[in-house]
């Protein structure tokens, strides 16, 4: 059964990947780079800012801090655990691949993409949803961009990119409680 469902992911891998074009490929590769999403950060940190003054919005920088930490590391364990390789270096399917990635590191069970961006999206949309109810769409789907951008750029494959959303997912709801607590615990109104 396993064997199956991995030959699906790589199925559903190549039919993905090779949906690209050239005249996307910039466009991809822009989404995928992590430094492209600084303006959105910013955009999140003053909105937190506004809602949560000068010591909320300290706690919540530790806390995504150290949320991200969480999945980066978390990914690392999983990818060295694992040990699958990424589409651009596995056997019977690299020939097949459009790699466009500036490189492509060994192992890919899971993405790390796909879980901090997810679990950032988790985060701070859940702690500003009284205020922006619908700001939790708007980087729900720029996290959902994010990770797919791994496929088509051919460094994840389907199952490493769902594995790090749902691992993104939890880890986003655990800081939201720890979120709560330490607001409630500092006293921070709002």
């Amino acid at each position: 059964m396993i064997d199956q469902l991995i030959e699906y992911d790589r199925e559903l891998f190549l039919y993905l990947n090779n949906l690209g074009t050239p005249t996307w490929d910039p466009f991809w590769l822009l989404i995928t780079d992590k430094w492209t999403a600084i303006p959105l950060y910013a955009f999140l940190l003053f909105l937190i800012f506004r809602k949560y003054g000068v010591k909320g919005t300290l706690i919540t920088i530790v806390l995504v801090a150290l949320m991200i930490t969480c999945t980066d590391q978390l990914a690392n364990l999983f990818k060295h655990g694992f040990e699958r390789p990424r589409p651009c270096r596995q056997e019977d399917v690299m020939e097949y691949t459009r790699f466009i990635a500036v490189r492509c590191g060994s192992f890919g069970y899971f993405s790390a993409h796909a879980a901090s961006s997810t679990a950032l999206a988790i985060f701070v949309g859940l702690i500003l949803k009284r205020f922006y109810p619908k700001l939790i769409y708007f980087i729900g789907f720029w996290a959902l961009i994010v990770s797919y951008s791994r496929i088509y750029v051919g460094v994840h494959y389907p199952l490493d990119v769902i594995t790090g959303m749902l691992m993104g997912t939890i880890l986003g709801l655990l800081f939201v409680v720890f979120h709560k607590f330490l607001i409630e615990k500092f006293k921070i109104t709002f």
